[in-house]
């Protein structure tokens, strides 16, 4: 089976229709309001990686220094930076890995180990793309990065986030399959939803969120460091209200050569000490995020998900 364009669809399949107010509660451990969580990126790019007919990974002609050696001084310099501001409030990371660091970088795999970090898979290197694969092709990369997380950390990543964002209709599936329990592949909630795959197993998005994402932040919508911490705390004051209803999740996605950088870290930093300074904050990491609405919300949501889907379908007759 190919993983090329597939016919004209309306909508994804992973999920259906589930109106906020409707949802059965979420009640966090300790009865935090919100699950928040970091998540660095922490990826490898090659200097002249494969071609790839769907998308071109450098804007510029071969070699392309500035977008290759500014993704180096992340994990050359970048990297320490955030870690000791993560440190400093105590935040676990989870980290979305390229797992090519393993080789490249293996002194960053220690150090998140000495800290507990959780690693999740991110791919193999973040300049090869899902696009264009076949089932087995992207099947034996989901595999490759899960072996190697797996004999570097002594433990198999449970999560998700396909190289790039370069997801086909079968990513979700086929993670899953390879033993995944969650993704963060979807934008499409600011709560744990359940996800549909063709396996039929249990199985959850986490909100991972773009808006916040530092790359599209920076790069793409062209903020400034102060405008981006101010966007983080308004994001938190709006979860953590509504928390007070039903628990929500927030989560900020980093990269160590944006973030990290020396005239945006403050930024950062003061957001840290905004969110973590709040009482009712389950600081915490995407695995446990993800292990924690299986066990006690994933039943309840799926029934209230039938009953709200069953009662529009009689309605529309």
């Amino acid at each position: 089976m190919s993983n090329a364009v597939s016919a004209s669809k309306e909508a994804l399949d992973y999920y259906r229709p589930w109106p906020w107010d409707r949802r059965p509660k979420i009640v966090w451990p300790n009865g935090a309001r919100i699950a928040f969580w970091v998540a660095p990126n922490i990826e490898v790019y090659e200097l002249n990686p494969p071609a790839n007919a769907f998308r071109t990974p450098w804007p510029h002609p071969f070699p392309a220094v500035p977008g290759y050696s500014i993704r180096d001084y992340g994990n050359r310099v970048g990297h320490m930076r955030q870690m000791r501001v993560l440190d400093k409030y105590g935040v676990r990371g989870s980290i979305s890995l390229s797992s090519a660091l393993i080789d490249h970088h293996p002194e960053i795999i220690e150090l998140c180990k000495e800290r507990n970090w959780e690693f999740f898979s991110h791919g193999i290197y973040n300049t090869r793309y899902t696009y264009g694969l076949d089932e087995a092709q992207e099947k034996a990369l989901i595999q490759d990065s899960i072996d190697s997380i797996r004999k570097a950390t002594g433990e198999a990543p449970v999560g998700y986030l396909a190289p790039a964002l370069s997801h086909s209709e079968l990513t979700v599936d086929l993670w899953a399959e390879a033993g995944g329990t969650y993704t963060c592949d979807l934008f499409h909630d600011d709560q744990p939803t359940p996800v549909k795959v063709r396996s039929g197993k249990p199985f959850v998005s986490i909100p991972y969120s773009l808006e916040l994402n530092d790359t599209i932040a920076y790069v793409v919508n062209k903020i400034e460091p102060r405008r981006y911490g101010q966007m983080i705390r308004d994001a938190f004051d709006r979860l953590y209200a509504e928390g007070a209803e039903s628990g929500t999740v927030m989560c900020i996605p980093t990269h160590n050569y944006q973030v990290s950088t020396p005239h945006r870290l403050k930024a950062f930093e003061e957001a840290l000490e905004y969110i973590t300074g709040h009482s009712g904050v389950w600081v915490t990491t995407g695995r446990e995020i993800a292990d924690y609405y299986l066990k006690h919300c994933y039943a309840a949501a799926q029934a209230s998900i039938e009953a709200v889907n069953n009662a529009t379908h009689r309605s529309a007759r």
